[in-house]
């Protein structure tokens, strides 16, 4: 326990005692901003309960605030010359990552490595353990923290920072220059570290009465819940929730011990539980009753994402779907009056846009919104001046600012309040970054940008809103706050009390004489017991909880909480909102499978159509007949089917110019080679791409001739051509990847695969999977007398299908009444031309969820309300 002078005071007396007169000459320090804003919620509470319409605001502030107060109080005075210049947060940290970027260890992170030693240098201080460093035995990484903390004091000489500045305040007291308050009250400091000790001492000795408040104990009733899960555990604490705060209660709390890997889960069935319809569209945006205590990285807030993306677009290659958010934000001059111009523009751009593209590019590329055309051109105006130089954090601070001003951010309608707060905080991260002169040197643009992206990743940011009932907090947060109702969860024997967690640049022994908590298992089990018992008697009603299984692990509860007794608890059923719509529903239903019939002998798509027809009609009526089509995706490099058209080429190519076996007589590498290379410059591949695939192609196509190799004579007669087909009175038109003449003058149809999956049944059923060949044979007017897939993939190279006799190709089977084939081959092809011109729209997936798995229709079939997902992984 924290050693504190004097008997500590109670609640009530203190806030009697920040009612009284000398109120302004009372100030309360807590651990944390958290409890001091709850603290000061409390205290007006107090004060409006006596019926008072105004009163004095309460000077309570977190402990190290106020001796950043005291030194700016100093900074005004005559002290002001002598005093050395206080570092931010950010410069601390500009400066380790520096030293630790230019030092021998060759680590991955440097930024987070960085963080790791601003936190080691803070510990030291504050354990009063700084003098040790180097001198106590430790590992590689103590003795090159060590160095680093040598060189991080020699460039700070005549500055300070926020470890050190207690130190440099205690030293200040003795004079006159600092406004001291006549009483300081410490409130709810469980940990008390030994400089913290040092500097209200030093209070002390300097006529400041120092004195301290443990927050109000009750009795209370608690009692262990266990539930299957982590998720029915978070659901059963926000039903809880609610009920109690239906039942009046004004102070709830909901404590999360890894609140910062859930928040966003946290934040959804919170939301869900206490308002059902709170995504509806057109719901009104009321406030929640509940806030969660810690904040989300500034940089996932959509404001200030599109900021950051404005300023990579403007210097960087970005990411194609960086860029597509960008233009459909809201945050971009002009979106509310092009908003459906530019989402027009976003679908067509991902047809013809590669994965990664520059300013320059975008603009070429954008017709038909002059206001989006001409904002990006003030970008690439404000950006080119400076595109190749190395400048100071203060003047990119500023460039920033003005190429955000030129993109027309924050766009055309007003901010939300959050929106407002996020902007306002993102400008005080660039103000932050300015700052940075004192310790960064002038550096490029992409330095710049990646210095504020990586500031917005650290501040966690919180909007600010009125009181609410309902608190979801993380454990330190909810040390010393007192509730009429709280549920702890997530108790686990694995999560509670936590493993000890040394600074790894740190020696633990010297940790653990020092005797910070989380530097041994012994003091951090001691503070976790504190803090269960601090809850216990933190509210009337206490509800420990924790899940029994983690996937098929079983878990026991914490051993903290294991005796208190268990069941219970009152968590009560609530409907969700699409419970409420489906009791309330009034519905009819009636069977729509089929619509008009195709009115026009030609239908788009080709052979596809009756693939999909035959996959699902469904599928075949929304893609040719609607035109309903996911968006594209510009992936980086050649995908699937990108890699697909280049082998086809590839092999058109080279078989164009070897026309058959004959050639496989000779060296047919040069033919590789070239037909390789013309491939790959007809794809538009540049750079380590086109050599990667021109290589891989020319590598496929030497093991495949190998094959063709063992074949009898043939001659190719036909590569890549279009032909007409016309089946149940629709025209369809198709491409032949390849004809060869073999030498009983049938001929062989063959069509390029990559898949692994390919096989003769395929084409055995009433809906046919891959109709194309068939469909090919069937209406052929050459005499056909074998179709066969080549599977051309590294290390399966074969041949799959049927011929009229055996032996014509290897691998491919022999059909014992090739005839009756061919007419069951028609027979289905035409069922299927038929099913789709008469209108046949039926959802009915040939194989369950395994066939709408590769469909991007689903959210128009809505396939999931008729299938169970269960069912279609035992189909498949």
């Amino acid at each position: 326990m924290p050693r504190m002078p004097g008997a500590p005071i109670t609640k009530s007396e203190l806030f009697e005692r920040l009612a009284g007169a000398q109120a302004a000459r009372v100030t309360v320090v807590t651990p944390n901003l958290r409890l001091a804003q709850v603290l000061r919620s409390e205290f007006d509470a107090f004060q409006a309960a006596k019926g008072l319409r105004s009163w004095e605001d309460a000077d309570i502030l977190p402990l190290g605030a106020f001796a950043e107060r005291l030194y700016e109080d100093a900074l005004h005075s005559e002290l002001g010359a002598r005093l050395p210049a206080l570092l931010s947060d950010t410069q601390e940290l500009a400066l380790w990552e520096e030293l630790v970027a230019k030092s021998r260890s060759r680590l991955l992170d440097v930024p987070g490595a960085a963080a790791r030693c601003a936190e080691a240098w803070r510990l030291a201080h504050a354990w009063r353990i700084d003098r040790a460093l180097g001198k106590f035995p430790g590992n590689e990484d103590h003795e090159a923290f060590a160095d680093w903390a040598s060189a991080y004091r020699e460039k700070t000489a005549g500055e300070i920072d926020s470890a050190r500045l207690p130190d440099l305040v205690a030293g200040l007291l003795p004079g006159t220059a600092l406004r001291k308050p006549r009483s300081l009250v410490a409130y709810a400091f469980d940990i008390l570290p030994p400089q913290a000790t040092d500097f209200l001492d030093a209070c002390t000795r300097n006529g400041i009465g120092v004195g301290s408040c443990v927050p109000s104990r009750v009795t209370s009733d608690a009692r262990r819940a266990s539930f299957k899960s982590p998720r029915e555990e978070l659901e059963a604490a926000a039903r809880w929730s609610r009920g109690k705060l239906e039942a009046g209660a004004k102070r709830i709390g909901v404590v999360v011990p890894d609140l910062p890997q859930r928040r966003k889960e946290v934040v959804r069935v919170f939301s869900r539980v206490m308002r059902p319809d709170f995504n509806r569209p057109g719901a009104p945006r009321a406030p929640m009753p509940f806030d969660v205590s810690l904040g989300a990285p500034l940089s996932e807030w959509p404001i200030v994402h599109a900021a950051l993306g404005i300023l990579e677009l403007g210097f960087l290659e970005v990411g194609f779907e960086r860029t597509s958010r960008l233009l459909r934000s809201p945050f971009l001059g002009g979106a509310e009056s092009e908003i459906a111009r530019r989402a027009r523009l976003d679908a067509r751009l991902r047809e013809t846009l590669p994965a990664r593209l520059s300013l320059p590019r975008l603009i070429g590329e954008v017709r038909d919104c002059p206001g989006l055309r001409s904002l990006l051109e003030s970008v690439f105006g404000a950006c080119d001046p400076v595109r190749n130089k190395a400048l100071s954090p203060r003047e990119w601070a500023r460039r920033f600012t003005g190429l955000l001003e030129a993109a027309g951010f924050p766009g055309e309608r007003p901010l939300e309040p959050s929106e407002f707060q996020a902007r306002s905080r993102f400008l005080e991260v660039l103000a932050d970054f300015a700052r940075l002169d004192r310790v960064m040197p002038a550096l490029p643009a992409q330095g710049a940008i990646s210095a504020v992206a990586r500031h917005c990743a650290r501040v966690l940011f919180q909007p600010e809103s009125p009181e609410v009932p309902v608190r979801v907090l993380g454990i330190l947060e909810s040390a010393g706050m007192e509730f009429d109702a709280l549920w702890v969860s997530g108790l686990t024997e694995e999560a509670w009390p936590l493993a000890a967690r040394p600074n790894p640049f740190l020696p633990a022994a010297l940790q653990k004489r020092a005797g910070i908590p989380e530097a041994s298992a012994e003091t951090s089990l001691a503070l976790d017991r504190r803090l269960t018992e601090g809850w216990t008697g933190a509210a009337p009603e206490v509800i420990f909880s924790h899940f029994e299984r983690d996937g098929d692990r079983r878990i026991a509860p914490s051993p903290l909480v294991a005796r208190l007794p268990e069941g219970g608890v009152k968590v009560p059923v609530l409907p969700g909102y699409r419970d409420s719509i489906f009791r309330s529903r009034k519905s009819e239903l009636f069977s729509d499978e089929t619509a008009p019939r195709v009115s026009q002998a030609r239908v788009r798509g080709g052979t596809r159509v009756l693939a999909d027809q035959a996959a699902c009609p469904f599928r075949a009526f929304a893609r040719w007949r609607l035109g309903a089509e996911a968006l594209e995706a510009p992936p980086e490099g050649p995908d699937a089917m990108a890699r697909g058209l280049l082998l086809h080429d590839f092999m058109r190519r080279l078989w164009g110019e070897l026309k058959g076996s004959r050639a496989l007589r000779s060296d047919a590498s040069p033919a590789i080679e070239r037909s390789a290379a013309a491939a790959v410059r007809e794809a538009g591949l540049e750079g380590r791409f086109a050599e990667l695939e021109r290589a891989r192609l020319a590598r496929i196509g030497a093991q495949w001739l190998e094959l063709e190799a063992k074949r009898d004579d043939f001659e190719v007669v036909a590569l890549e051509e279009r032909r007409e087909i016309s089946v149940s009175n629709l025209a369809f038109s198709g491409r032949i990847d390849r004809m060869d003449r073999l030498p009983d003058g049938s001929h062989l149809l063959i069509d390029y695969k990559g898949s692994n999956r390919l096989t003769p049944r395929m084409w055995m059923d009433e809906r046919p999977d891959e109709p194309q060949l068939p469909l090919y044979a069937v209406s052929a007017k050459e005499d056909i007398g074998a179709v066969a897939f080549a599977k051309v993939r590294a290390g399966d190279m074969k041949f799959v299908g049927f011929s009229r006799h055996e032996g014509v190709v290897p691998g491919v089977k022999c059909s014992l009444d090739w005839p009756s084939l061919i007419s069951q081959w028609k027979t289905n092809l035409e069922n299927l031309a038929a099913g789709f011109a008469a209108g046949d729209a039926r959802v009915d997936p040939k194989r369950g969820l395994a066939t709408c798995r590769s469909c991007d229709l689903q959210p128009l079939c809505r396939v999931h309300e008729r299938l169970s997902a269960l069912r279609g992984e035992e189909e498949e």
